[in-house]
Protein backbone atom coordinates (compact mmCIF):
# COMPACT_ATOMS: atom_id res chain seq x y z
CA UNK A 1 0.00 0.00 0.00
CA UNK A 2 1.48 3.37 -0.97
CA UNK A 3 1.43 6.44 1.25
CA UNK A 4 -1.58 8.06 -0.42
CA UNK A 5 -3.61 4.87 -0.20
CA UNK A 6 -2.71 4.61 3.47
CA UNK A 7 -3.92 8.16 4.04
CA UNK A 8 -7.25 7.36 2.37
CA UNK A 9 -7.56 4.20 4.42
CA UNK A 10 -6.95 6.23 7.57
CA UNK A 11 -10.17 8.13 6.97
CA UNK A 12 -12.26 5.10 6.20
CA UNK A 13 -11.03 3.24 9.29
CA UNK A 14 -10.04 6.38 11.24
CA UNK A 15 -8.17 4.14 13.65
CA UNK A 16 -5.09 3.54 11.48
CA UNK A 17 -2.71 5.61 13.57
CA UNK A 18 -0.40 6.66 10.76
CA UNK A 19 3.03 6.77 12.29
CA UNK A 20 5.28 5.73 9.44
CA UNK A 21 6.96 8.86 8.07
CA UNK A 22 8.54 9.97 4.83
CA UNK A 23 12.20 9.33 4.22
CA UNK A 24 14.52 12.24 4.87
CA UNK A 25 15.35 14.08 1.68
CA UNK A 26 18.05 16.24 3.22
CA UNK A 27 20.72 15.57 5.79
CA UNK A 28 20.29 17.37 9.08
CA UNK A 29 22.96 19.89 10.04
CA UNK A 30 25.25 18.69 12.79
CA UNK A 31 24.34 20.33 16.13
CA UNK A 32 26.87 21.73 18.52
CA UNK A 33 27.99 19.07 20.95
CA UNK A 34 27.36 19.40 24.68
CA UNK A 35 30.07 17.80 26.80
CA UNK A 36 28.71 14.62 28.31
CA UNK A 37 30.16 11.57 29.94
CA UNK A 38 29.93 8.15 28.30
CA UNK A 39 26.40 7.02 27.62
CA UNK A 40 24.70 5.58 30.71
CA UNK A 41 23.33 2.06 30.86
CA UNK A 42 19.95 3.45 31.85
CA UNK A 43 19.60 6.77 30.00
CA UNK A 44 17.36 9.26 31.75
CA UNK A 45 14.82 10.86 29.42
CA UNK A 46 12.80 13.70 30.94
CA UNK A 47 9.71 14.94 29.09
CA UNK A 48 8.28 18.29 30.14
CA UNK A 49 4.62 18.55 29.19
CA UNK A 50 1.82 15.99 29.26
CA UNK A 51 -0.16 16.92 26.19
CA UNK A 52 -0.65 14.77 23.11
CA UNK A 53 2.96 15.00 22.01
CA UNK A 54 4.53 14.54 25.44
CA UNK A 55 2.38 11.53 26.27
CA UNK A 56 3.08 9.90 22.92
CA UNK A 57 6.81 10.54 23.23
CA UNK A 58 7.10 9.26 26.81
CA UNK A 59 5.32 6.03 25.94
CA UNK A 60 7.27 5.56 22.71
CA UNK A 61 10.76 6.19 24.12
CA UNK A 62 10.11 3.59 26.81
CA UNK A 63 8.92 1.15 24.15
CA UNK A 64 11.87 1.81 21.82
CA UNK A 65 14.49 1.83 24.61
CA UNK A 66 13.13 -0.40 27.41
CA UNK A 67 16.20 0.16 29.61
CA UNK A 68 15.62 3.93 29.63
CA UNK A 69 14.30 5.75 32.69
CA UNK A 70 11.55 8.02 31.39
CA UNK A 71 9.98 10.74 33.53
CA UNK A 72 7.00 12.87 32.50
CA UNK A 73 6.90 16.26 34.25
CA UNK A 74 3.46 17.86 34.03
CA UNK A 75 1.99 20.70 36.08
CA UNK A 76 -1.58 19.43 35.88
CA UNK A 77 -3.02 16.65 38.05
CA UNK A 78 -5.16 15.29 35.23
CA UNK A 79 -5.33 15.41 31.45
CA UNK A 80 -8.16 17.22 29.67
CA UNK A 81 -8.29 17.03 25.89
CA UNK A 82 -8.58 20.15 23.76
CA UNK A 83 -9.48 18.06 20.68
CA UNK A 84 -13.17 17.11 20.92
CA UNK A 85 -13.81 19.86 23.50
CA UNK A 86 -16.10 21.70 21.06
CA UNK A 87 -18.59 18.79 21.00
CA UNK A 88 -18.34 18.69 24.80
CA UNK A 89 -19.47 22.32 24.96
CA UNK A 90 -22.73 21.16 23.36
CA UNK A 91 -23.23 17.93 25.35
CA UNK A 92 -22.21 15.56 22.58
CA UNK A 93 -19.69 13.84 24.86
CA UNK A 94 -19.29 13.94 28.63
CA UNK A 95 -16.33 15.25 30.60
CA UNK A 96 -15.20 11.71 31.39
CA UNK A 97 -14.54 11.19 27.67
CA UNK A 98 -12.04 14.08 27.66
CA UNK A 99 -10.31 13.61 31.01
CA UNK A 100 -7.75 10.94 31.85
CA UNK A 101 -5.21 10.08 34.54
CA UNK A 102 -1.49 10.72 34.19
CA UNK A 103 -0.94 8.14 36.91
CA UNK A 104 -2.64 5.45 34.82
CA UNK A 105 -0.69 6.44 31.70
CA UNK A 106 2.61 6.21 33.56
CA UNK A 107 1.78 2.91 35.26
CA UNK A 108 0.45 1.32 32.08
CA UNK A 109 3.45 2.33 29.97
CA UNK A 110 6.29 1.91 32.43
CA UNK A 111 7.45 5.48 32.96
CA UNK A 112 7.30 7.88 35.91
CA UNK A 113 5.00 10.89 36.36
CA UNK A 114 5.99 13.90 38.45
CA UNK A 115 3.36 16.57 39.08
CA UNK A 116 5.46 19.74 38.92
CA UNK A 117 6.10 22.91 36.93
CA UNK A 118 9.42 23.41 35.15
CA UNK A 119 11.04 26.67 36.26
CA UNK A 120 14.56 26.67 34.84
CA UNK A 121 17.39 24.77 33.21
CA UNK A 122 21.07 24.11 33.92
CA UNK A 123 22.03 22.66 30.56
CA UNK A 124 25.75 22.41 31.37
CA UNK A 125 25.01 19.96 34.16
CA UNK A 126 21.90 18.40 32.60
CA UNK A 127 19.55 19.55 35.35
CA UNK A 128 15.92 20.60 34.95
CA UNK A 129 14.70 22.98 37.66
CA UNK A 130 11.15 22.37 38.89
CA UNK A 131 8.81 23.37 41.70
CA UNK A 132 9.57 20.08 43.46
CA UNK A 133 13.32 20.23 43.04
CA UNK A 134 16.02 19.41 40.50
CA UNK A 135 15.63 16.53 38.04
CA UNK A 136 18.73 15.19 36.30
CA UNK A 137 18.51 14.06 32.69
CA UNK A 138 20.57 12.67 29.86
CA UNK A 139 17.99 13.65 27.25
CA UNK A 140 15.42 16.40 27.77
CA UNK A 141 12.26 17.11 25.78
CA UNK A 142 10.09 20.21 25.98
CA UNK A 143 6.52 19.46 24.87
CA UNK A 144 4.87 22.38 26.64
CA UNK A 145 2.06 23.26 24.24
CA UNK A 146 0.92 26.83 23.68
CA UNK A 147 0.40 29.97 25.67
CA UNK A 148 -1.66 32.92 24.49
CA UNK A 149 0.08 35.95 23.00
CA UNK A 150 -2.27 38.55 24.46
CA UNK A 151 0.32 41.30 24.07
CA UNK A 152 -0.05 41.13 20.30
CA UNK A 153 -3.68 42.26 20.63
CA UNK A 154 -3.60 44.34 23.82
CA UNK A 155 -0.32 46.15 23.07
CA UNK A 156 0.88 45.40 26.58
CA UNK A 157 -2.24 46.67 28.39
CA UNK A 158 -2.26 44.23 31.32
CA UNK A 159 -5.58 45.46 32.70
CA UNK A 160 -7.25 44.78 29.34
CA UNK A 161 -5.59 41.38 29.20
CA UNK A 162 -6.91 40.58 32.67
CA UNK A 163 -10.44 41.60 31.69
CA UNK A 164 -10.30 39.43 28.56
CA UNK A 165 -8.94 36.46 30.49
CA UNK A 166 -11.51 36.74 33.27
CA UNK A 167 -14.65 37.65 31.33
CA UNK A 168 -14.10 36.49 27.73
CA UNK A 169 -11.79 33.44 27.81
CA UNK A 170 -11.04 31.78 24.49
CA UNK A 171 -11.22 28.14 25.65
CA UNK A 172 -8.35 26.77 23.59
CA UNK A 173 -6.26 25.77 26.60
CA UNK A 174 -8.18 23.02 28.44
CA UNK A 175 -9.55 23.59 31.92
CA UNK A 176 -11.40 26.46 33.54
CA UNK A 177 -11.78 28.35 30.26
CA UNK A 178 -13.85 25.54 28.79
CA UNK A 179 -16.03 25.26 31.88
CA UNK A 180 -16.65 29.02 31.77
CA UNK A 181 -17.50 29.03 28.07
CA UNK A 182 -19.89 26.10 28.46
CA UNK A 183 -21.74 27.96 31.21
CA UNK A 184 -21.85 31.10 29.06
CA UNK A 185 -23.44 29.17 26.21
CA UNK A 186 -25.98 27.53 28.52
CA UNK A 187 -26.98 30.91 29.98
CA UNK A 188 -27.08 32.87 26.72
CA UNK A 189 -30.64 33.94 25.87
CA UNK A 190 -30.56 36.19 22.81
CA UNK A 191 -28.42 38.61 20.83
CA UNK A 192 -24.97 38.36 19.24
CA UNK A 193 -22.31 35.96 20.47
CA UNK A 194 -18.91 36.84 18.98
CA UNK A 195 -16.19 34.32 18.25
CA UNK A 196 -12.94 35.10 16.46
CA UNK A 197 -10.17 33.45 14.46
CA UNK A 198 -6.65 34.73 15.19
CA UNK A 199 -3.88 35.24 12.68
CA UNK A 200 -0.76 33.08 12.49
CA UNK A 201 -0.48 29.35 13.04
CA UNK A 202 -2.90 29.01 15.93
CA UNK A 203 -3.95 25.84 17.77
CA UNK A 204 -6.35 23.68 15.74
CA UNK A 205 -7.05 25.59 12.52
CA UNK A 206 -10.65 24.36 12.03
CA UNK A 207 -11.74 24.67 15.67
CA UNK A 208 -13.08 28.26 15.58
CA UNK A 209 -15.15 27.44 12.49
CA UNK A 210 -16.39 24.19 14.00
CA UNK A 211 -17.33 26.01 17.21
CA UNK A 212 -19.18 28.67 15.22
CA UNK A 213 -21.17 25.96 13.41
CA UNK A 214 -22.10 24.14 16.61
CA UNK A 215 -23.09 27.36 18.37
CA UNK A 216 -25.21 28.42 15.39
CA UNK A 217 -26.78 24.96 15.36
CA UNK A 218 -27.56 25.37 19.07
CA UNK A 219 -29.31 28.67 18.39
CA UNK A 220 -31.18 27.22 15.43
CA UNK A 221 -32.33 24.03 17.16
CA UNK A 222 -33.60 26.01 20.14
CA UNK A 223 -35.24 28.68 17.93
CA UNK A 224 -33.36 31.42 19.74
CA UNK A 225 -33.27 35.06 18.69
CA UNK A 226 -29.51 34.87 18.50
CA UNK A 227 -26.67 34.71 16.02
CA UNK A 228 -22.96 33.93 15.91
CA UNK A 229 -20.65 36.65 14.62
CA UNK A 230 -17.35 35.10 13.53
CA UNK A 231 -14.57 37.67 13.08
CA UNK A 232 -11.71 36.15 11.10
CA UNK A 233 -8.33 37.91 11.07
CA UNK A 234 -7.52 35.96 7.90
CA UNK A 235 -8.77 36.73 4.40
CA UNK A 236 -10.29 33.27 4.01
CA UNK A 237 -11.25 30.22 6.06
CA UNK A 238 -7.87 28.69 6.87
CA UNK A 239 -8.70 24.99 6.36
CA UNK A 240 -11.48 22.96 4.70
CA UNK A 241 -13.02 26.18 3.31
CA UNK A 242 -15.46 24.46 0.96
CA UNK A 243 -17.02 22.41 3.72
CA UNK A 244 -17.30 25.27 6.20
CA UNK A 245 -18.53 27.82 3.66
CA UNK A 246 -21.25 25.46 2.48
CA UNK A 247 -22.31 24.82 6.07
CA UNK A 248 -22.41 28.55 6.82
CA UNK A 249 -24.50 29.25 3.72
CA UNK A 250 -26.81 26.23 3.62
CA UNK A 251 -27.34 25.47 7.29
CA UNK A 252 -27.00 28.70 9.23
CA UNK A 253 -28.34 31.65 7.27
CA UNK A 254 -29.57 34.17 9.79
CA UNK A 255 -27.73 32.38 12.59
CA UNK A 256 -24.10 32.83 11.56
CA UNK A 257 -22.42 35.94 10.15
CA UNK A 258 -18.89 35.40 8.83
CA UNK A 259 -16.56 38.39 8.48
CA UNK A 260 -13.10 37.75 6.94
CA UNK A 261 -10.28 40.32 7.13
CA UNK A 262 -11.59 41.31 10.55
CA UNK A 263 -8.75 41.23 13.04
CA UNK A 264 -9.81 42.83 16.32
CA UNK A 265 -7.63 45.92 16.79
CA UNK A 266 -9.36 47.60 19.73
CA UNK A 267 -11.63 46.46 22.55
CA UNK A 268 -14.27 48.71 24.11
CA UNK A 269 -15.46 46.26 26.72
CA UNK A 270 -17.48 48.84 28.63
CA UNK A 271 -19.70 49.40 25.60
CA UNK A 272 -19.32 45.82 24.34
CA UNK A 273 -17.82 46.95 21.06
CA UNK A 274 -15.02 45.40 18.99
CA UNK A 275 -13.18 47.52 16.47
CA UNK A 276 -11.53 46.17 13.31
CA UNK A 277 -9.81 48.07 10.51
CA UNK A 278 -13.05 48.78 8.67
CA UNK A 279 -15.92 48.16 11.08
CA UNK A 280 -17.20 48.23 14.63
CA UNK A 281 -19.21 45.30 15.97
CA UNK A 282 -21.28 45.13 19.14
CA UNK A 283 -21.77 41.95 21.11
CA UNK A 284 -23.85 40.50 23.90
CA UNK A 285 -21.21 37.92 24.77
CA UNK A 286 -17.80 37.08 23.44
CA UNK A 287 -15.02 34.47 23.61
CA UNK A 288 -11.66 35.90 22.59
CA UNK A 289 -9.08 33.63 20.98
CA UNK A 290 -5.70 35.44 20.97
CA UNK A 291 -2.77 34.50 18.77
CA UNK A 292 -0.58 31.80 20.29
CA UNK A 293 3.08 31.50 21.23
CA UNK A 294 5.59 29.13 22.76
CA UNK A 295 5.57 29.34 26.57
CA UNK A 296 7.46 32.17 28.24
CA UNK A 297 9.73 29.68 30.01
CA UNK A 298 11.35 28.89 26.67
CA UNK A 299 11.74 32.59 25.92
CA UNK A 300 13.39 33.15 29.31
CA UNK A 301 15.78 30.28 28.57
CA UNK A 302 16.73 31.84 25.22
CA UNK A 303 15.17 28.98 23.27
CA UNK A 304 12.69 30.85 21.05
CA UNK A 305 12.73 32.57 17.68
CA UNK A 306 10.30 34.69 15.68
CA UNK A 307 8.81 32.97 12.63
CA UNK A 308 6.49 33.92 9.79
CA UNK A 309 3.72 32.25 11.79
CA UNK A 310 4.05 33.54 15.35
CA UNK A 311 6.21 35.89 17.42
CA UNK A 312 7.62 33.21 19.72
CA UNK A 313 8.27 29.62 18.65
CA UNK A 314 10.81 27.03 19.79
CA UNK A 315 14.17 27.33 18.02
CA UNK A 316 14.34 23.79 16.70
CA UNK A 317 16.28 22.08 13.95
CA UNK A 318 13.55 21.13 11.48
CA UNK A 319 14.94 17.66 10.83
CA UNK A 320 16.00 16.44 14.28
CA UNK A 321 13.69 18.49 16.55
CA UNK A 322 16.74 19.36 18.64
CA UNK A 323 17.04 22.87 19.98
CA UNK A 324 19.65 24.72 17.95
CA UNK A 325 22.96 24.56 19.80
CA UNK A 326 22.10 21.44 21.84
CA UNK A 327 22.53 17.76 21.05
CA UNK A 328 20.40 16.36 23.89
CA UNK A 329 17.50 18.82 24.26
CA UNK A 330 14.49 18.38 21.97
CA UNK A 331 11.14 20.02 21.39
CA UNK A 332 7.90 18.78 19.87
CA UNK A 333 4.20 19.48 19.75
CA UNK A 334 2.68 22.93 19.45
CA UNK A 335 5.88 24.76 20.45
CA UNK A 336 7.51 23.80 17.14
CA UNK A 337 8.44 26.54 14.60
CA UNK A 338 7.55 24.44 11.56
CA UNK A 339 4.28 25.17 9.81
CA UNK A 340 2.62 21.92 10.82
CA UNK A 341 -0.91 21.97 12.16
CA UNK A 342 -0.99 22.56 15.93
CA UNK A 343 -3.41 19.71 16.50
CA UNK A 344 -3.81 16.40 18.28
CA UNK A 345 -2.92 13.77 15.69
CA UNK A 346 -0.04 15.89 14.40
CA UNK A 347 1.40 16.19 17.90
CA UNK A 348 0.82 12.50 18.65
CA UNK A 349 2.61 11.23 15.53
CA UNK A 350 5.37 13.81 15.93
CA UNK A 351 5.91 12.55 19.47
CA UNK A 352 6.47 9.06 18.10
CA UNK A 353 8.84 10.39 15.44
CA UNK A 354 10.93 12.37 17.92
CA UNK A 355 11.00 9.32 20.19
CA UNK A 356 12.60 7.42 17.32
CA UNK A 357 15.16 10.20 16.97
CA UNK A 358 15.99 10.00 20.68
CA UNK A 359 16.19 6.20 20.54
CA UNK A 360 18.59 6.46 17.61
CA UNK A 361 20.73 8.97 19.50
CA UNK A 362 20.83 6.71 22.55
CA UNK A 363 21.81 3.73 20.41
CA UNK A 364 24.32 5.65 18.29
CA UNK A 365 22.33 5.16 15.10
CA UNK A 366 21.23 7.49 12.32
CA UNK A 367 17.59 8.49 12.05
CA UNK A 368 15.96 10.04 9.00
CA UNK A 369 13.33 12.73 9.36
CA UNK A 370 9.71 11.57 9.27
CA UNK A 371 6.63 13.66 8.63
CA UNK A 372 3.92 13.84 11.27
CA UNK A 373 0.42 13.00 10.12
CA UNK A 374 -2.49 15.38 10.47
CA UNK A 375 -5.93 13.79 10.87
CA UNK A 376 -8.45 16.59 11.14
CA UNK A 377 -12.14 15.76 11.59
CA UNK A 378 -14.57 18.60 12.25
CA UNK A 379 -18.26 18.77 13.03
CA UNK A 380 -20.50 21.15 11.11
CA UNK A 381 -23.75 20.23 12.90
CA UNK A 382 -25.02 18.31 15.91
CA UNK A 383 -28.48 17.30 14.71
CA UNK A 384 -27.99 15.53 12.38
CA UNK A 385 -24.38 14.66 13.14
CA UNK A 386 -22.30 15.86 10.16
CA UNK A 387 -18.52 15.91 9.75
CA UNK A 388 -15.82 16.99 7.30
CA UNK A 389 -12.21 15.83 7.29
CA UNK A 390 -8.64 16.26 6.11
CA UNK A 391 -5.67 13.89 6.30
CA UNK A 392 -2.19 15.02 5.31
CA UNK A 393 1.52 14.74 5.76
CA UNK A 394 4.14 17.44 5.25
CA UNK A 395 7.17 18.18 3.12
CA UNK A 396 9.90 20.82 3.11
CA UNK A 397 10.91 22.74 0.00
CA UNK A 398 14.53 23.64 -0.78
CA UNK A 399 14.30 26.75 1.40
CA UNK A 400 12.94 24.81 4.36
CA UNK A 401 9.37 26.06 4.07
CA UNK A 402 6.64 23.61 5.07
CA UNK A 403 3.65 22.60 3.00
CA UNK A 404 1.00 19.90 2.91
CA UNK A 405 1.92 16.71 1.06
CA UNK A 406 -0.35 13.85 0.00
CA UNK A 407 -3.48 15.58 1.27
CA UNK A 408 -6.89 13.91 1.18
CA UNK A 409 -10.05 15.82 2.09
CA UNK A 410 -13.72 15.00 2.42
CA UNK A 411 -15.81 18.14 2.80
CA UNK A 412 -19.10 16.74 1.47
CA UNK A 413 -20.99 16.79 4.76
CA UNK A 414 -24.30 16.19 2.96
CA UNK A 415 -23.34 12.82 1.53
CA UNK A 416 -20.35 11.35 3.37
CA UNK A 417 -20.66 8.76 6.12
CA UNK A 418 -18.28 10.42 8.58
CA UNK A 419 -21.06 11.80 10.75
CA UNK A 420 -23.09 8.61 10.56
CA UNK A 421 -20.06 6.62 11.68
CA UNK A 422 -19.09 9.13 14.40
CA UNK A 423 -15.58 9.21 12.93
CA UNK A 424 -14.41 12.03 15.20
CA UNK A 425 -15.28 10.21 18.42
CA UNK A 426 -13.92 6.89 17.16
CA UNK A 427 -10.62 8.54 16.25
CA UNK A 428 -10.41 10.32 19.62
CA UNK A 429 -11.10 7.17 21.64
CA UNK A 430 -8.39 5.31 19.74
CA UNK A 431 -5.83 8.01 20.55
CA UNK A 432 -6.88 8.28 24.21
CA UNK A 433 -6.57 4.51 24.53
CA UNK A 434 -3.08 4.61 23.01
CA UNK A 435 -1.88 7.47 25.20
CA UNK A 436 -3.28 6.14 28.47
CA UNK A 437 -4.34 2.52 28.46
CA UNK A 438 -2.82 0.22 25.83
Amino acid sequence: MNRRDMIKTTLSTVLALSTAGMANEKKSPEPKQTKRKSKPKHPRVVVVGGGWSGLSLAKSVKAFVPESEVTLVEKRYEFMSCPVSNPWLFDMVDLEFLTHSYIEAANNHGYDYVQATATGLDSKNNILKTTVGDIEYDYLVFALGIEYDYDKSTKGDKDLEHQLRMHYPGAFIPGSEHLTLKRKIENFKEGTFVLNVPSGNYRCLPAPYERACLLADHFKQNKMKAKVLLLDANNEITIKPQGFHSAFDKLYKGYLQYEPNSEILKFDLKNKTLITEFDEFTFDDFAFYPSVRAPKLLEELGLTIKTVYNRFEANLDHYTNKFVGYDNIYGCGDIRPMGFSKSGNTAYTEGENVARQIAADIQGKKHNWESPVTVCISLVSKKPHREISLVSQYKYDKKGATFFNGTFTDEAWKTNDLGKNRALFTWAKALYDNMFYI
